[in-house]
């Protein structure tokens, strides 16, 4: 009987290795076809590539210029996810020389998507337009310190 156990027990060990290696390989096979698909220039595997490098997951050390690099060409295909992630980083100077103006431009170009936190990011939203007084400047800081992060885990879900 413990022998009937033992091979059992060093069955199911094979198998689990054979599937996480398995997994491990689909993984890899996934990550190198996003690769090649951002290098003929699919806007949405560019601005996954650079959702990698910015969170330096999947054997893709944490590069934030690499990961600018590819968000922006994302974003200047339109992947609204991408642009306004730019935009946070050239409002911290994450990657990048900080740039408040180039940062606004692409705010702007969220903003024209409809997109609503750019909105508000620029003061443009419904509470604005009641007359209460906000910070816009604290407000716009404090998303841009929390939308790189947030907004390439939105793009790494995308199909």
């Amino acid at each position: 009987m413990l022998k009937k156990i033992i091979v059992l027990s060093l069955t199911l060990l094979l198998i689990s290795t054979g599937a996480v290696q398995a997994a491990e390989q689909s993984r890899s096979e996934t990550e190198n076809a996003v690769a090649q698909s951002a290098e003929q220039g699919n806007a949405l595997a560019q601005a996954k590539l650079g959702a990698l490098y910015l969170l330096g997951r999947d054997e893709h050390e944490k590069d934030e210029k690499k990961a600018f690099e590819w968000l922006l060409k994302a974003a200047n295909q339109g992947v609204l996810e991408a642009q306004v992630i730019v935009a946070a980083m050239y409002d911290r100077g994450l990657g990048i020389p900080m740039d408040v103006h180039k940062a606004t431009a692409w705010y702007e170009k969220a903003a024209a998507q409809g997109h609503k936190p750019s909105l508000a990011i620029l003061g443009r939203n419904d509470v604005a337009k009641g007359g209460i007084a906000f910070d816009y400047k604290r407000i716009r800081l404090g998303a841009a310190k929390q939308i790189p992060t947030e907004y390439a885990k939105q793009l790494l879900r995308k199909k």
